[in-house]
């Protein structure tokens, strides 16, 4: 991988000190620099894209403004956060970003002292900035800045209103930027959206704040306390504390104003800088900007893969043979199929309406797919309602994302045996956006919740009928069915559906000696490794499970009282995972089989692409192999090892 080049002034830069050395001139070119920087070298080696452009003027602002690492600075979710790791020490390095080995895609406190707050899941920062200043100030370090930035997307989560709250009452030194685009990966839904349009279209507040901030302009920057005083009287008087939430919540409201123009932003963020207390500044940007088809498709864009930045062409894996598609694609298909048999069956998202390909059924039924905004939380207890009333809702939400609505699952569906399906899609290492996004923990947290079913497809015939079984009228529980980022095994894969018997699993083929259980998707990667060791007249027998819970004891008891030794595969943690339900059941029943287990060890899996990842945790079909070759006591091959 080579280094991409830097333009003259954004090559001199190597931390934020060398960017307050420039007068501020200078600063629209380095904005330039670095926004063609980002299209430089996502285009060539992709990553998210069109976040981190819209924020190039904010980032410089920010880091020229302020005195960063010193003043804090936290970035929400961290797909804008591109420029800011450019500006601080990681510009010869970015072409590694996300890549195997290289550095984070997000803000990571291993990688660098400018990444205050490890991020990776939306809405943290403005708890985490307000944690920083009291603790500032608890310190002595009164002198410190805190400033949090989020876009409106992410302030539609519970979090940031409830640190909003303790925020206007604080009185600690925080900044929050309100970043308003309008978007988060799919275009913004729900009230907040339309309140914010109503603050910036609002004719009579903008002809003030066009006054204001155009007398400002004149004005010495030693001057803009005193006039901030004035600016909060009149948007006081034009929106009052009742129709304005965050004057509501006792923050001092400004903007908004236009986030890509450097001058006004460094200037208003200097003014800023002198006004004690907790304060917001709403600036208007656009997602892509500087790239024009990013600002048209900002969906398509938000993390393209590599393009040709000329002509704007997607690099797309060309076939010749028909490819199987991603799960979630079956997924979304498959749920239009249900809805249009079944009247009852309704789609929750939140946010991920093209992530998890709920978009189809929006399309088609916009009355039954609902995209609920970023509300995890909201999602699980709304579907739970919906429950109450006989519908069978397909609650879709990203695996690792799911971690946050944990005592809703507990609470508003499983205590009350409510029959909500929740499809966890990116279940297991998802490759490139790392330890926050890997899907590592809901076979152990979901396995241990009364009343659940919880299941994985080995393929993609196996997601449809579990869907299909899932909302016949006889189910009455809650499921789980969780699959994997990326394509499938089958390119004919719209098969006819077949309920399931829920709790049972299928023999692939009988063996000797050593028994392989899978559940889901590296099922596939055992099929593999079998017909690898048959050339070396290894004969495993192999089991999809498919069911973590209930395990199917039938099977269990076949293969304990059939083989010595077990190995059992899971895309999940192995602690409390699949393998500890099959280890309990052989404990229970007083079998003594060797186990190995394989899966996502003990610790934090960085990123890289998956099959790199699934052969550093030894659970590809080489280290599968291997496994077995080792428990039967043959010698270890090297080979394999690498």
């Amino acid at each position: 991988m080579e280094e991409i080049a830097a333009g003259p002034l954004l090559s001199q830069i190597i931390t934020p000190e060398d960017l307050r050395k420039l007068n501020k001139q200078q600063l629209q070119q380095v904005c330039d620099e670095l926004r063609q920087f980002i299209i430089d070298c996502v285009s060539v080696h992709g990553g998210h894209f069109g976040a981190s452009l819209g924020v190039v003027e904010l980032t410089v602002a920010l880091h020229y403004v302020f005195n960063t690492p010193d003043d804090q600075l936290i970035w929400d979710v961290g797909h804008q956060a591109y420029g800011h790791k450019i500006l601080t020490g990681r510009r010869k390095v970015f072409h590694t970003n996300r890549k195997y080995g290289g550095i984070s895609g997000f803000p990571k406190r291993s990688e660098s002292i400018y990444d205050t707050f490890g991020v990776g899941h939306s809405s943290t920062s403005i708890s985490a900035a307000l944690g920083m200043a009291i603790a500032s100030k608890y310190q002595g370090e009164e002198h410190r800045r805190h400033i949090a930035v989020i876009g409106d997307g992410a302030m539609t989560a519970g979090l940031p209103f409830e640190a909003l709250n303790h925020a206007g009452v604080s009185n600690a030194n925080v900044l929050i930027i309100l970043n308003d685009n309008n978007m988060s990966i799919d275009p913004n839904v729900g009230g907040l959206k339309e309140y914010l349009t109503d603050i910036t279209t609002s004719h009579s507040y903008n002809r003030f704040r066009d006054d204001v901030w155009k007398l400002l302009g004149k004005m010495p920057t030693k001057d803009f306390q005193k006039m901030a005083s004035k600016i909060e009287a009149g948007l006081k008087g034009i929106v009052s504390k009742s129709s304005n939430l965050f004057e509501a919540l006792g923050l001092r409201y400004f903007g908004p104003i236009d986030g890509h123009n450097i001058l006004k932003l460094t200037e208003t963020l200097k003014g800023l800088n002198d006004i004690p207390g907790p304060k917001l500044l709403h600036i208007k940007t656009v997602k892509g900007k500087g790239y024009g088809l990013a600002e048209k498709d900002q969906t398509l864009w938000h993390a393209p893969g590599t393009f040709d930045k000329i002509t704007g062409k997607i690099n797309k894996k060309i076939s010749l043979v028909p490819e199987p598609p991603k799960y979630q694609d079956v997924f979304g298909h498959t749920l239009v199929e249900l809805a249009e048999q079944n009247k009852l069956v309704m789609g929750i998202t939140p946010a991920m309406p093209s992530g998890s390909s709920m978009k189809f059924m929006m399309d088609v039924m916009p009355d039954r797919a609902i995209d609920v905004g970023i509300a995890e939380q909201h999602a699980v207890t709304l579907s739970a309602g919906m429950a109450t009333r006989g519908l069978k809702v397909f609650c879709n939400i990203y695996s690792s994302f799911m971690q946050r609505a944990y005592d809703m699952v507990i609470h508003d569906v499983a205590i009350q045996k409510l029959p909500v399906i929740f499809c966890l899609d990116r279940a297991g290492l998802v490759g490139d956006d790392g330890p926050t996004h890997h899907g590592a923990y809901d076979i152990a947290y979901m396995r241990c919740i009364p009343n659940m079913v919880v299941c994985a497809p080995m393929n993609e015939a196996e997601l449809r009928n579990m869907m299909y079984t899932a909302q016949l009228p006889e189910t009455d529980a809650p499921w789980v069915i969780r699959y994997p980022r990326g394509q499938g095994v089958m390119p004919q894969w719209r098969t006819p559906f077949e309920a399931m018997e829920t709790g049972t699993g299928r023999k692939i083929k009988d063996g000797h000696e050593v028994a392989i259980l899978t559940i889901g998707h590296p099922g596939n990667f055992a099929v593999s490794a079998c017909k690898e060791l048959a050339t070396e007249d290894i004969y495993p027998a192999h089991y999809d499970m498919r069911f973590v819970k209930p395990l199917d004891e039938a099977m269990l008891h076949e293969v304990a009282q059939l083989y010595s030794k077990i190995i059992t595969v899971e895309d999940g943690t192995i602690v409390g995972g699949f393998g500890s339900a099959v280890l309990e059941f052989m404990a229970a029943h007083n079998y003594t089989p060797e186990v190995k287990m394989l899966g996502i060890p003990d610790r934090f899996v960085e990123h890289g692409k998956p099959e790199e990842l699934h052969r550093e945790c030894g659970y590809d079909a080489k280290g599968i192999a291997e496994a077995v070759r080792e428990i039967v006591g043959l010698p270890v091959s090297t080979a394999d090892l690498v």
